[in-house]
């Protein structure tokens, strides 16, 4: 009896299980479709707001279309109109273009005949040119023997003879090359005398008188060469001096900045040039830790505080009142920088320096602030500020 409870109570426990196992089946359906339930649900009430805002929609767009229909309405009778105008001005727009169509062939016409009208009035224009220069020619050797003619009178006129009187001596027989003949022979025998020239005293008197003018003119110009030539190996000399002199100090002067600024290495000017009027100069610079000896070999930086020993080397040659610097220190870093500001503050006790700068090392060591703010768009202000001042206020 005992063994048939086990078995019962064991049929009963599986069974139990079975129906729990079940049930929490059941449970997990009915939340399944709860939860289908909810999605139909909020599907549905989207679909239903869908279908308010279609039917708003709806409504606007019927009432759009009216609107549109009584416009359409309203515009049918001026398209009539501007149908009836459009007719008519296609018509007469057709009627012009015949007439331009006939204006055209008619002026195509004219055109061939006044390029055959021009070609023929360049033909009848080339034509008289020829004939205008053979009119030319003619009254050129008209003019020339009535100019001939004239010249015969006047030297039959001079020599007391006349043109009747000659041509009644003249024997029969005679003709023109005889005479030019006999002409010639003249003309031999007098070219074998020579040219007589009966002012040849004076112009040689007049000549000898030009000569003397030209030579203290030479003379004095050779004189003015001579004292401009020394002025120039002169000026030469000096220019050479100088420029030596002021070369030296800059370079020494370099030579001395240069370490300053990077804390070590060495910089010079060197000539390019063996004549110092036409010699250019080289900076040749080595920063500490580097080999490259020009300046095109540095990076922007050292470059810049290269460009920056130079200078105040030139300063020291030449000193000015003031010296602006614009934002000198911006390829610097910190080190250099403050290096920078050291050499400044040395040199301002001579020279009044005003920098633009962005850095904050070089506004520490300036005595003299002035910004430049925008509190509102486009309106700018000037904030200046004494050091000095400021620290004294901070100390009280």
């Amino acid at each position: 009896r005992r063994e048939s409870l086990v078995e019962e109570r064991d049929d009963m426990r599986t069974e139990f299980e079975e129906v729990r196992r079940e049930a929490k089946e059941d449970r997990e359906k009915v939340h399944d479709v709860a939860l289908k339930v909810e999605s139909k649900r909020s599907l549905r009430e989207s679909t239903q707001n869908g279908m308010e805002r279609m039917v708003g929609q709806l409504a606007q767009l019927e009432e759009r279309c009216g609107e549109l229909r009584r416009n359409i309405a309203e515009s049918e009778s001026p398209l009539k109109e501007y149908k009836t105008e459009q007719d008519a001005l296609l018509k007469k727009s057709s009627e012009v273009e015949k007439e331009l169509k006939a204006a055209r062939h008619l002026l195509e016409e004219i055109d061939t005949k006044l390029r055959n009208l021009e070609q023929e009035r360049v033909e009848k224009e080339k034509l008289v040119q020829e004939l205008r220069g053979l009119l030319e020619e003619i009254k050129l050797n008209s003019q020339e023997i009535r100019v001939r003619r004239e010249t015969l009178k006047e030297n039959l006129s001079e020599l007391n003879f006349t043109l009747s009187h000659l041509l009644e001596q003249l024997e029969e027989g005679t003709t023109q090359e005889t005479w030019e003949e006999k002409l010639a022979s003249v003309t031999r025998r007098i070219e074998r005398l020579g040219a007589i020239n009966l002012a040849a005293i004076e112009e040689f008197s007049e000549t000898s008188e030009r000569k003397q003018y030209l030579d203290a003119q030479r003379g004095d110009l050779i004189e003015a060469l001579t004292i401009l030539e020394n002025a120039i190996r002169k000026i030469d000399r000096e220019t050479r001096t100088r420029f030596k002199e002021t070369f030296d100090k800059v370079n020494t002067g370099l030579q001395e900045s240069f370490p300053r600024l990077f804390g070590g290495g060495h910089a010079y000017l060197e000539l390019t040039g063996e004549d110092l009027l036409d010699a250019g100069v080289t900076v040749m610079a080595r920063p500490p830790g580097k080999r490259n000896s020009t300046i095109q070999l540095l990076s922007g930086g050292e470059k810049a505080l290269t460009a920056v020993a130079l200078v105040f080397a030139l300063f020291q040659l030449n000193p000015a009142p003031f010296c602006l610097l614009d934002e000198v220190d911006a390829p610097l870093d910190d080190a250099n920088v403050e290096r920078f500001c050291a050499l400044v503050k040395e040199m301002s006790e001579r020279t009044q320096f005003v920098i633009i700068t962005h850095n904050k090392t070089t506004m520490e060591m300036t005595s003299q602030l002035t910004g430049v703010t925008m509190s509102e768009p486009g309106v700018s202000r000037l904030v200046a500020v004494d050091v000095d001042e400021a620290v004294q206020m901070a100390a009280m």
